[in-house]
């Protein structure tokens, strides 16, 4: 049980009287980012009566609870975790319990953004005070109510008990609590004790989704409302000169043609606002099939304003930094150099990845209204505070009046971090002077950029006659930035090590993708581990534990910016689940371990040979994230993040010629199918009691590497270059 200060003051305490139906807000800012969410039918009729207890919650006249979600949903299940959690300190029914998505007020929720898997680890204490708070409110108003000490009171699913027998329910004193003063300090749950927490339970949102109810941006329909789609330059490096827009404007439903700039010169951007395509042309008219036509009758001219580059050209490149030394190492420790002059043996091997689209299911699009007094944004986006921030730059607006309202997003793995899609759909309606929902076509999407970068790196290991690992270095390049993390494991572990970055321009966009720059470097990593396991004669999972032994008892450097021992755990874990000792015929397993966005994950892959292709039979993941809210929702993050991380280690990649991609659908972008995806996948979590770190992301960095691996038993060949489906493999006998 813990007594947690509220902290807060007068800037942070607002109590506001509602007009209409009776309601009272207390909202609190020092609640701050993260997310809640969803909607959920309750036992309980809706209420007569709403009373807003703090910026997490509304209290109904009848006990119904409604919490709000403030972070963006795209698939992470926030919108039923965080909820999960003000549910539980307010020790509420969670079948009274309705959840709804909150519109963009960072004065009361803080930051609100999907991304980096950190919405319930930065606000697991917050939303916790947020229920304990409200909690302890109600109590005091029916202290007051029956003229009790709090101390005799206690409440279960939303109902007060006085040690005399009396009770009332949460909405009986819903309109009281609000005039209650802000406790300076409340008592949080111990985790022994919870209720909620801990529970598999269904998405809030599952039987909208599966029963097609309109929940994503894709679905937004406004009286008036226009369709806009836009056509950007073919090859990054280009710009349109000239458009023939005669046959389009005479096609049914056309509305109008135009070229327009989303984001002029004088802008400074954001992070955010990553585009290698500002000048765009568009088409807006009535409906979805008739723009689409009218974009095919367009003739439009382009010119080259820089260099058009081809995939060779990127590699070569790369291949070329990976070959000069550092001006400055990203980590040194010991004399590497002098270690390698003298080994007796050393082991080298480069990896590569290409680029890599997001392709989430549902292409980009955003609802805009702008007029001159105001401007409505909604829709899928995973920086709503951003967004509204640039669209504020270019529009010459304040950003009090624009309202950013967010839907469900049908997938985000980073893409819609970056938010030049709304900011085009605002552009594009204040020039119409009309509600536009702007709907990019997969093709539209796959073709502008804002891809995972082409990454390489080299890993080189020095051994003794004896065979004893005496150093490690690894030099990494990528486009717009090096995928190396110089603290990482075996960073730490290793008496003599050097990690070196080298970074690449180029005119395609590029940003997050499903654990940036992890995606690749733990397959690099762990595939290397492997390599050298066997070069030393050990097993791979011993030999990772001697390396993390080491990290932990008598580490290296101070700057390790992971936990030995939670990493040995999860690999222990594993190593008992899956029976690693245990040999069966016909079944080349791999293994991988890796640590990312606070978490730490091990995983066991076996492959089995059907028809002479390699199928992955099985996967074990263990994995440490602290106190796991929703075992359900975690289950299906981390399943999902495996598949996602053996397809595209196994199947895609993005190619350009002169600066134009090869690739524009899925008809020549291969992502793994139902067929291909792991017969069976067990997950196991350590159960440590910490505070929740993050999941969205860790499931799927190990998985890849844990392929090769289970490949390299299969094949005797080591797989370094993506995707691994380019390769041929020569399956070998047992």
């Amino acid at each position: 049980m813990e007594i947690i200060k509220t902290h807060y003051n007068r800037r942070s305490f607002l109590k506001v009287s509602a007009a209409a139906g009776g309601g009272i807000m207390l909202g609190f800012n020092w609640l701050m980012s993260c997310a809640p969410a969803g909607e959920k039918a309750g036992q309980l009729a809706l209420p007569d009566e709403w009373f807003d207890i703090n910026a997490y919650l509304r209290i109904g006249n009848n006990g119904v609870v409604t919490i709000f979600s403030p972070n963006p949903e795209i698939g992470q299940n926030v919108k039923t975790a965080m909820p999960m959690i003000v549910a539980e300190e307010l020790d509420v029914d969670w079948s009274n319990v309705l959840v709804e998505q909150a519109v963009l007020n960072t004065e009361k929720f803080g930051g609100q953004i999907a991304g980096g898997s950190q919405s319930i680890r930065q606000g697991w204490k917050t939303l916790r005070i947020a229920g304990a708070t409200a909690r302890r409110m109600l109590m005091e108003a029916a202290a007051q109510k029956w003229e009790v000490p709090v101390s005799e009171l206690t409440t279960d699913k939303g109902i007060i008990k006085h040690s005399s027998g009396k009770t009332l329910g949460y909405g009986e004193v819903a309109s009281q609590a609000v005039a209650m003063a802000v406790p300076e300090e409340v008592q949080l749950k111990d985790p022994k004790d919870f209720k909620i927490i801990g529970q598999p339970i269904k998405n809030v949102d599952v039987k909208k989704v599966i029963t097609g109810k309109p929940l994503f941006g894709i679905d937004i329909k406004r009286e008036g409302m226009l369709i806009a789609m836009i056509v950007h330059a073919p090859a990054f490096g280009m710009r349109p000169t000239s458009v023939d827009d005669s046959v389009a404007r005479t096609m049914p439903g056309i509305k109008d043609v135009f070229t327009i700039t989303s984001l002029p010169d004088s802008v400074e951007p954001q992070w955010s606002d990553v585009n290698a395509f500002k000048e765009l042309v568009v088409v807006v008219g009535d409906n979805t099939w008739n723009v689409m036509q009218a974009k095919k009758a367009l003739k439009i001219e382009w010119e080259a304003t820089s260099p058009l580059v081809s995939t060779e050209d990127y590699d070569k490149a790369l291949s070329d930094l990976l070959e000069k030394k550092a001006d400055t190492p990203a980590r040194k420790d010991g004399n590497p150099d002098e270690v390698f002059k003298k080994a007796a043996k050393i082991v080298e091997r480069t990896y590569a990845a290409p680029f890599l689209p997001h392709n989430t299911m549902e292409p980009m699009n955003f609802f805009a209204h702008v007029t001159p007094e105001k401007v409505e944004l909604t829709g899928p986006i995973q920086t709503p505070a951003q967004l509204c921030k640039t669209v504020a730059a270019v529009l010459n607006m304040p950003e009090e009046n624009i309202a950013v309202n967010m839907t469900r997003q049908g997938g985000g793995f980073g893409r819609r971090l970056y938010g030049n899609f709304g900011v085009e759909a605002a552009v594009i309606s204040k020039y119409v002077n009309a509600p536009v929902k702007l709907v990019y076509t997969r093709e539209d999407d796959m073709t502008q950029g804002t891809y995972r970068p082409a990454y390489k790196v080299k890993y080189r290991a020095a051994l003794d006659k004896d065979n004893n690992l005496l150093g490690i270095t690894v030099r990494g390049a990528g486009v717009h930035g090096s995928p190396v993390f110089p603290n990482r494991f075996p960073a730490g572990a290793v008496d003599h090590y050097l990690a070196e970055n080298h970074s690449l321009d180029s005119n395609i966009s590029t940003g997050a993708w499903r654990a940036p720059r992890s995606n690749f470097m733990a397959i690099a990593e762990q595939s290397f581990l492997d390599e050298v396991a066997e070069a030393v004669g050990k097993d791979p999972i011993d030999f990772r534990l001697e390396l993390l032994d080491r990290a932990a008892t008598k580490p290296v450097g101070e700057r390790n910016d992971y936990d030995a021992a939670r990493y040995a755990g999860v690999l222990k874990l594993v190593r008992e689940k899956s029976n690693w000792g245990e040999k069966k015929d016909g079944v080349y397993r791999g293994v991988s371990a890796y640590f990312c966005h606070n978490s730490y994950v091990a995983q066991v892959l076996d492959v089995v040979v059907k028809n002479s292709k390699p199928v992955v039979q099985k996967v074990w993941c263990a994995t440490d994230c602290g106190i796991v809210v929703n075992p359900e929702g975690a289950k299906n993050q981390l399943e999902g993040g495996i598949i996602d991380g053996l397809g595209h280690t196994m199947y895609s990649e993005m190619t350009f010629k002169e600066g134009k991609p090869d690739q524009s659908n899925f008809h020549n972008y291969k992502l793994i199918r139902n067929s291909e995806a792991p017969l069976e996948i067990e997950c196991f979590f350590v159960d440590n009691g910490i505070d929740p770190t993050g999941l969205g992301e860790p499931g799927l960095p190990p998985a890849g590497a844990a392929l090769a691996n289970a490949l390299y038993a299969a094949t005797g060949k080591r797989l370094t270059t993506q995707p691994f489906a380019k390769t041929e493999l020569q399956i070998q006998a047992m």
